[in-house]
């Protein structure tokens, strides 16, 4: 039995970026090719890094700090050509890239935190929109699609903001004004995403990967962090899908994508200071609710554990660091900061924490700074206050808060705002909501390693088993939600709750037969309620893998073929979709139809979007009264296959901008429609609270 070679460790962007700049134009394509190679190289560890064997004579040395190749003097050849060669290159641009941990305003940061403002939790940035906008589709009705409606006023931060004519500028009453090399980094930054737009997943190599690292890098020197990190974070996608990680889902590229172009829209968004702030906050009690395990294709693990604070706050204490799956599963056993030693996932299941001199940041994130002191109190099980309250709330508004959550920048989300609280049974494919929809179950994380497939695999079998779930919400899978945890009545009549990602479930874990349906309400159990009515919202815009053959719903990327029927899934297709349950009430297929059609173009670029221009998805968009979609989906069709030629004949190059701006609008145009449409799609019949708005041309 051979042992697996260890892992490439992490590379700072910047050093990915140069190391293919230094390569002469005939080895830089020949980059791509290479990379395959990389995978048959033996890999030895050192003891400061490790050694890739290329060849009897040649070999690559990356030496790490921190566990992470900063510099570029840590990556040595031993060939003649060094270090403008072949071997550094294509080792540097298949290697992971790294996470830049950025801590707090006052150095006191949770583990975990990265450059780009996530700890890897809940899903991408989505972009915003004015879905009602309507008129003819020129460029100047593409452009206000595209740019969304206007944010709202928010209050001046010394902390976070560089000055008054900087929130000025970003509330919109004095125009913002952009140095020389913040104009020069945008122009990288909308070229370098417009590059990979154009030649689409298939097509983007190691050159469109260095392209966004360097305009991430010039976006960095002059100011532009959040356009910066989100180019990085597009380029980790980019590496996902080549190496075909199970992570990778198209949409979440498509709203990277989106979400980098239309913020290049809005400069006084762009140039807005990156830094968090931590401030200082009273004694804190926080009662514990699950823990999540974080596994990343970049070569990052570890845990985040939400905790409910009295006032209805929730905040997390992560632990995020470079590692595997086994970790994860460590660092879920990282003790709380403040010396009580009790476990994050301890704490998440059912405990409580007294915290004094925490710093808590403006989206959730708990310090552990050397001030912190915490001792342990007495928790609280779910269906117990305050816990029980985060049930209560009717589904369709909770649905329609986390979609708010998803208009907000990134930058600015509080913690959990994505995540649903919800009872129901388990039928059919998934989950029957008390007084909601009937919805399929992902898996938020395929990798063995982790428990979540098998669970719900498990969970699937035990058909009318009433249960608690915490769920996340998916904005491209209208007919499902992620599932991280969950609780029910067991076989002696307790109360049994388990983190779906940590704690591998058995038979003997969950009853056989279906336990009575409690009612819902203060004193219920973590059982919830029983088989409720409600409507059940279609997956056929949401299509589903089924895993090993047993009807778990993996989160897998969104099919995008041409048909109306879901056939594939991913860039790399997939197996065969269920159908929806009978008498469903649906999205307009035509809206599922357009999503596909951006992710289409995303996966293909420019020319599989060219080769499907027959003007059918437009006439179908029309007949369903949704006529501003049909103006995004014609521009797009249009702007794809407009070839000219000059007087002699000759093709004349493509319009990339264009064509980036006709994409960025039908995004823009379906993602809001969807987010409009989902909560009336949730709501109880009889409830007029989602009555969903009008949409352009409806």
């Amino acid at each position: 039995m051979t042992t697996a070679s260890p892992p490439l460790p992490p590379v700072s962007a910047a050093v990915a970026a140069q190391a293919l700049d230094l390569l002469p134009p005939r080895l830089r394509g020949r980059v791509d090719r290479a990379m395959g190679k990389v995978a048959g190289w033996p890999v030895e560890t050192t003891s400061d890094g490790v050694r890739v064997i290329v060849d009897e004579d040649t070999s690559v040395t990356l030496r790490t700090t921190g566990g992470v190749v900063a510099h570029a003097d840590d990556a040595v050849c031993t060939c003649l050509l060094a270090p403008a060669c072949l071997h550094r290159a294509t080792l540097l641009s298949s290697a992971p890239l790294a996470l830049e941990p950025t801590p707090g305003a006052d150095g006191e940061g949770p583990a975990g935190e990265l450059a780009d403002g996530t700890t890897g939790t809940g899903p991408d940035a989505q972009p915003t929109a004015d879905a009602a906008a309507h008129g003819a589709p020129s460029p100047e009705r593409l452009t206000a699609v595209a740019e969304g409606a206007p944010r709202p006023e928010t209050p001046a931060d010394p902390e976070e903001r560089d000055g008054s004519s900087l929130d000025a500028a970003a509330n919109g009453t004095v125009p913002c004004e952009l140095t020389p090399a913040q104009t020069r980094a945008m122009a990288a930054l909308r070229n370098a995403a417009t590059a990979v737009l154009v030649s689409g997943v298939s097509g983007a190599g190691a050159v469109h990967r260095a392209g966004l690292l360097h305009a991430a890098h010039s976006g960095r020197l002059a100011g532009l962090h959040l356009p910066a990190a989100a180019a990085v974070r597009i380029a980790r996608r980019l590496d996902e899908a080549r190496s075909e990680d199970p992570s990778f889902r198209l949409p979440e590229l498509s709203a990277e994508l989106a979400g980098l172009l239309g913020l290049l829209r809005r400069p006084a968004e762009a140039i807005t200071p990156a830094r968090r702030s931590y401030q200082p906050s009273g004694p804190l009690r926080l009662y514990g609710l699950f823990t999540e395990p974080i596994v990343t294709a970049s070569g990052y693990a570890g845990a985040v554990t939400y905790g409910l604070a009295p006032d209805g706050t929730l905040l997390t204490i992560s632990d995020v660091a470079p590692g595997d799956a086994q970790r994860a599963a460590q660092a879920a056993q990282t003790p709380v900061p403040g010396g009580c030693a009790l476990p994050l996932r301890e704490w998440g299941d059912g405990g409580s924490v007294i915290l004094t001199g925490p710093t808590v940041s403006a989206d959730g994130r708990v310090g552990g700074g050397s001030r912190v002191r915490s001792v342990r109190a007495s928790g609280a099980r779910w269906h117990q206050q305050p816990l029980d309250a985060l049930w209560q709330r009717p589904p369709a508004h909770q649905l329609a808060a986390a979609l708010d959550w998803l208009e907000q920048p990134a930058d600015a989300r509080p913690a959990g705002g994505d995540l649903l609280f919800v009872a129901g049974t388990i039928e059919g494919r998934g989950l029957r909501i008390t007084d909601g929809p009937q919805v399929g179950l992902l898996a938020p994380d395929e990798r063995s390693a982790l428990a979540y497939a098998d669970n719900l695999r498990l969970l699937r079998s035990r058909p009318g088993l009433a249960l608690r779930m915490i769920v996340r919400v998916v904005a491209d899978r209208p007919g499902a939600v992620q599932a991280l945890a969950a609780a029910w009545t067991g076989h002696d009549g307790e109360q049994f709750r388990a983190d779906l990602g940590l704690r591998r479930l058995n038979r003997s874990h969950i009853p056989a037969g279906s336990p009575p349906a409690v009612p819902a309400g203060p004193g219920t159990t973590d059982a919830g309620a029983g088989a409720a009515s409600g409507p059940s919202v279609d997956t056929t815009g949401a299509p589903a893998d089924h895993a090993d053959g047993e009807g778990v719903i993996a989160a897998s990327p969104a099919p995008t073929p041409d048909s109306v029927a879901p056939e594939r899934s991913g860039v790399g297709g997939g197996k065969e979709q269920p159908s929806p349950p009978a008498g469903s009430p649906e999205l307009p297929i035509e809206l599922d139809l357009l999503r596909r059609a951006v992710d289409r173009a995303v996966a293909g670029g420019r020319s599989i979007t060219a080769a499907s221009a027959d003007g059918e998805l437009p006439r179908r968009l029309e007949s369903v009264g949704l006529a501003t979609g049909a103006e995004c989906a014609r521009a797009l069709l249009d702007t794809a296959a407009d070839r000219q030629h000059d007087a002699l004949g000759r093709l004349l190059p493509a319009d990339p901008d264009g064509f980036a701006a006709a994409w960025l609008a039908t995004a823009v145009y379906a993602s809001a429609a969807v987010r409009s449409l989902l909560p009336a799609a949730w709501a109880p019949t009889g409830d007029t609270m989602a009555a969903p708005p009008s949409l352009g041309g409806r």
